[in-house]
């Protein structure tokens, strides 16, 4: 049996090629695909930490009509969980969670893991105003609530244009984190004292009551750099006998200074522990103790001048 010349029929015309442009000139439906994985790819992944659920709520749907693919954070604990398990364009986290500044911690962490991210702090108009400087230092960006989704492709841009390639933050000890966070230290110690009834009672203003502070921390600070010591000999301290007797006219008893005192010691050492991702863990023990016994230091000067003031035979009363 013979085959025939051309056992298949041979087909004059090529079968068609799908193209870019389908026959009536639109997209054809390989290119559409082609441009939903793309874009798909190209959705910028976004941490976005409010404990307001309605912020929350508000914030996220608006940043998924910009095509983010949004993840959820209601605390600084679940933020740091997060950051640690996924990779991250963008973070945009409140400052306050609900206590004044819990927001650095989750800028910290992501500039020490994720140093490329975009970071975004944004929080009610006074919070902004009262810690902008030390804000800027560590986020990219400061927004007020609340915070308008179409803004991020132009920040995304903007942090392309003008940021090279974050190094890891370099390590830095006590005397830098207290200079850098004062003013988020200073509002941590307010809403402290403001849960002592005892303190709180006193009818003083919070710029009365913390105006000593500033003085305290540089103190403390010239401290840490200079004399090491860790049982240096008391220096007298000016700021430390106007405060006592400044708490003496604003009607304070002694044991309320020293819970002041106390107070101020935790939200330094919360500070610290803020900044762990950056602090440098080979002078951070001493640097605590130099902290503690500065801080007691002043505390003794300050609980001298205000008996000093007091009329003869009332100091047993305030004690």
């Amino acid at each position: 049996m013979l085959l025939p010349e051309q056992p298949y029929p041979v087909l004059k015309e090529p079968h068609p090629v799908v193209m870019e442009n389908a026959a009536d000139g639109g997209p054809s439906p390989q290119a559409i695909r082609t441009t939903e994985m793309a874009n798909l790819m190209k959705r910028p992944k976004v941490l976005l930490v409010d404990n307001d659920e309605n912020d929350r709520l508000l914030t996220r749907r608006s940043l998924e009509t910009q095509n983010c693919e949004v993840v959820l954070a209601t605390s600084v604990t679940d933020a740091l969980r997060q950051i640690a398990a996924q990779r991250f364009d963008v973070l945009i986290t409140d400052l306050h969670m609900p206590d004044p500044g819990d927001g650095f911690a989750v800028v910290t962490a992501m500039r020490h893991s994720q140093p490329n991210a975009l970071t975004l702090v944004v929080s009610d108009f006074p919070d902004v105003q009262k810690a902008m400087n030390a804000i800027l230092l560590q986020a990219d960006e400061v927004l007020v609530k609340p915070f308008d989704a179409t803004r991020l492709p132009r920040l995304m841009d903007k942090g392309k244009l003008t940021s090279l390639p974050s190094p890891r933050p370099a390590k830095e000890g006590a005397a830098a984190i207290l200079d850098r966070d004062a003013a988020i230290l200073i509002e941590r110690w307010l809403e402290r004292v403001k849960g002592v009834e005892a303190l709180a009672a006193l009818p003083i203003s919070a710029e009365e009551r913390s105006a000593y502070l500033p003085a305290m921390i540089k103190s403390i600070t010239a401290r840490l750099r200079g004399t090491r010591d860790i049982e240096a000999i008391d220096s007298a301290s000016p700021a430390a006998v106007a405060h006592g007797q400044s708490r003496y006219r604003q009607g304070y008893t002694a044991p309320l200074i020293v819970q002041e005192s106390r107070l101020l010691q935790v939200s330094i050492f919360e500070t610290i522990q803020r900044n762990l991702s950056t602090v440098d863990f080979t002078s951070v023990l001493p640097d605590i103790m130099i902290i503690a016994d500065e801080v007691d230091s002043e505390l003794k000067q300050a609980i001298g001048s205000f008996l000093a003031a007091q009329p003869e035979g009332a100091s047993e009363a305030s004690a």
